[in-house]
């Protein structure tokens, strides 16, 4: 695994072009801090926008359509997101396979699409409330990256996968760090056999509900190589805070 943490801002459904004030912010911010990678995932609206303007930090997307072209009305594909200035998609996040109804064989279609555009690829897996407190944590998660993780030569090289608890997700509950660790040793394992030696290459952001009080104590788990950040990440001070506390303590 790279040792450099990797901090994602996930805008979501936010952000108007003026809000780029807040992402040139979060961009200075960033240079601050070289041992850290930041990215912000925009709307599709401000991909562009936001490529132009940022030189610190990264600029992804959200979602992608699994082919490169066609009749699909409304949807983007990795291709055109590659060409407004994107360098990475998040595939898979629980907000799509929820609200969207997208399977696993989805997820896989849309991060391998991505890594043929040139794309690397953010794949989100995570368990529900329910499916947790029955004990089957670990087998959903385990079972989601068997069927969402794409394959390739250089695909092991081009990933991060994101563990977002669905019940800790905007909520504001948090796993106990016994928890986030066991979740995230077991993903290593399954990343270890789906990929041999690839596997370890592979960064594992925990997403759900992280802000500044508890980004230090998450990113300080064993195998928490990151954070992807949804609320926390559309003002450049409560984002920035989190971008410091993956810096360690030693910086600035």
């Amino acid at each position: 695994m790279s040792t450099q943490p990797f901090i994602v801002g996930n805008w979501k459904m936010n952000g108007t072009r003026a809000m780029l004030s807040e992402a040139r912010a979060i961009d200075r911010g960033a240079a601050r801090y070289p041992a850290v990678r930041v990215g912000i995932a925009p709307p599709f609206t401000l991909v562009t926008a936001m490529a132009e303007a940022l030189q610190a930090a990264q600029v992804g997307a959200q979602d992608c359509h699994a082919e490169a072209s066609g009749a699909y009305t409304g949807d983007v594909s990795a291709a055109m997101l590659a060409d407004a200035g994107a360098q990475f998609v998040i595939a898979g996040h629980s907000e799509r396979r929820a609200m969207h109804g997208e399977s696993d064989a989805v997820v896989k279609a849309k991060a391998e699409a991505a890594l043929a555009a040139g794309l690397e690829v953010i794949v989100c897996v995570g368990e529900t409330e329910a499916e947790r407190d029955a004990g089957k944590a670990e087998k959903v998660v385990t079972g989601q990256l068997a069927g969402s993780l794409p394959q390739g030569e250089d695909a092991a090289a081009r990933v991060t996968v994101a563990y977002e608890p669905v019940w800790a997700i905007g909520t504001g509950r948090v796993p106990s760090i016994e928890d986030v660790s066991a979740m995230h040793c077991a993903i290593r394992a399954k990343l270890d056999a789906i990929y041999g030696e690839g596997g370890a290459a592979v960064r594992i952001l925990y997403g759900g509900s992280v802000n500044a009080k508890n980004a230090a104590e998450l990113l300080a788990v064993d195998e928490v190589g990151g954070a992807l950040v949804g609320g926390a990440s559309l003002t450049a001070e409560n984002f920035l805070a989190i971008v410091m506390a993956a810096s360690g303590p030693s910086t600035e």
